[in-house]
């Protein structure tokens, strides 16, 4: 058990699996890892074709677990996903080809390379917010590089768990990719194998237990975080366009995503504007009344009863402290539902300044300088995600300069996360380690260093003992000075 973590029963038969399944993969990663691209891309063909297959029960799953449409089971989950296959079976050969580089003086006539190989066994846990896209798109990049893969999902979302399983077990035998669902009991068994990589992605205080228990066996991981993501809102920026973006990031899942926005900041001469322009989208998306909006099949309900009472609290604490009410504030508890809602003038002391939302609930704030908010920004931890709207080159530039975060968007919300050919993920206190594409391939892997020496007269005999003799010092000196 990991120091400082609380104690959970596991049923004695599925720890008995779980350690019976983790010894299976062990001893077939060897085999796994020996896999070409042809081999591989065949692997993702299938996953591909059986995700197809299983769209219409995925998509009812994601109604039962998080009241999702299908239309945003399309954009933020299957599409994604499908995308990154794709992707990956376009570009996997060329990934895994080794590496060419070149050689300094001393190792001239030695021929040096970068190989790629599977890191062995990994270790997936997924959250409840994007179930599938979130527990899919790493398992993509690590069959891409060749490992063995065990993925716990989370408990929340048992509808969407049951047809993953499905579409696993049709793709793959156990001894390559297997499922293990149930509460923390099971991560906590799972966190102390030792297996060779972990890719956790969840909140910040659940990363630092599963950084910990990776320290027990120097497991590499990766750990995809969150954090208050803002939005910045400069006086030339196309504030409808803003508002749009901002609106529909905001409430897609109801907020509960990692990069959507957590804030906003606008600049004190265009503040009205936006935030009119803010309530005529929301009006446009999601319906005209209060009544409309809770009816409309695009608005999310938040997960469980503990996570509405803590989205709650913080609106709650932020209306009490003193904050306006711009829009929404409705809410019910038997329904798990939070209406889009947006507040000004909230207090400083205020609990939602402290932490990620995770909501729909969006404070927005004025700024008078471009410095004022790039401070704001730097004094706090850095976020997943930025957004900045502005027509103006110069301030972009300032912008993208001096401040801190995993990745930016200019002038929209959220394409970064679906670009493969970007690298996503945070820094620092919102994650490590980059996904997607060729970064997620890279991340599954171990780039290994090859030096293949020359067969005749290498330079390097040069630099054996006994050191003396006016040739070897002539070159000791030279490569202490030149190479």
């Amino acid at each position: 058990m990991i120091k400082d973590q609380p104690f959970f029963s596991l049923n004695p038969d599925l720890k008995a699996e779980i350690h019976r399944v983790f010894a299976l993969q062990k001893e077939h990663q060897w085999e796994i890892g020996r896999t070409n691209s042809r081999q591989r891309i065949a692997k993702l063909k299938r996953l591909h074709q059986t995700i197809l297959e299983y769209r219409l029960q995925l998509e009812k799953a994601l109604w039962a677990d998080l009241r999702k449409s299908p239309s945003e089971v399309s954009i933020s989950e299957l599409g994604v996903v499908l995308h990154e296959i794709r992707f990956a079976m376009d570009h996997l050969a060329s990934w895994m080809t080794p590496k060419k580089v070149g050689a300094s003086l001393p190792l001239f006539r030695s021929h040096n390379e970068i190989q790629y190989e599977p890191k062995g066994l990994c270790l997936i846990i997924s959250p409840w917010n994007f179930p599938f896209n979130l527990s899919f798109d790493p398992i993509v990049s690590a069959i891409a590089a060749g490992n063995c893969v065990i993925l716990k999902p989370s408990e929340f979302s048992p509808n969407t768990n049951s047809v993953m399983r499905e579409i696993l077990d049709k793709c793959f035998p156990p001894g390559e990719v297997s499922i293990f669902e149930g509460d923390a009991s099971v991560s906590q068994e799972l966190l102390s194998l030792p297996f060779n990589h972990i890719f956790f992605t969840g909140n910040n205080s659940v990363g630092k237990v599963v950084m910990r228990a990776a320290a027990e066996h120097l497991s590499s991981v990766t750990l995809e975080l969150g954090g208050k993501s803002p939005v910045i809102v400069d006086k030339t920026a196309d504030l409808d366009t803003a508002a749009a973006k901002i609106a529909w990031l905001k409430v897609i899942n109801a907020g509960q995503t990692c990069i959507a926005p957590d804030y906003v900041m606008v600049h004190e001469d265009c503040y009205d504007q936006l935030l009119d322009k803010l309530r005529y989208h929301l009006k446009a998306f999601y319906g005209n009344t209060p009544e409309e909006v809770k009816s409309s099949p695009d608005i999310c309900r938040i997960v469980s009863s503990r996570h509405f009472q803590r989205v709650k609290f913080l609106l709650d604490d932020a209306l009490q402290q003193g904050a306006t009410l711009e829009y929404g504030g409705e809410s019910d508890f038997l329904d798990l539902y939070i209406a889009p809602t947006i507040l000004s003038k909230v207090p400083e002391t205020a609990k939602i300044w402290e932490e990620e939302i995770f909501g729909p609930i969006m404070p927005i704030r004025t700024y008078k300088h471009t410095a004022e908010a790039i401070a704001y920004v730097n004094a706090r931890p850095k976020p997943l995600s930025m957004y900045f709207f502005s027509k103006s080159d110069r301030e972009i530039r300032l912008m993208l300069a001096e401040t801190r975060c995993g990745g930016v968007t200019v002038n929209d919300c959220g394409p970064h996360f679906y670009n493969p050919e970007l690298p996503f993920g945070g820094s620092n206190s919102s994650g490590i380690g980059k996904c997607h594409g060729e970064f997620g391939f890279l991340e599954f892997s171990n780039a290994k260093g090859v030096l293949y020496q020359a067969k005749y007269l290498p330079v390097s005999k040069f630099f054996l003992p006994p050191y003396g003799g006016k040739l070897r010092n002539l070159l000791l000196e030279g490569l202490v000075k030149w190479f």
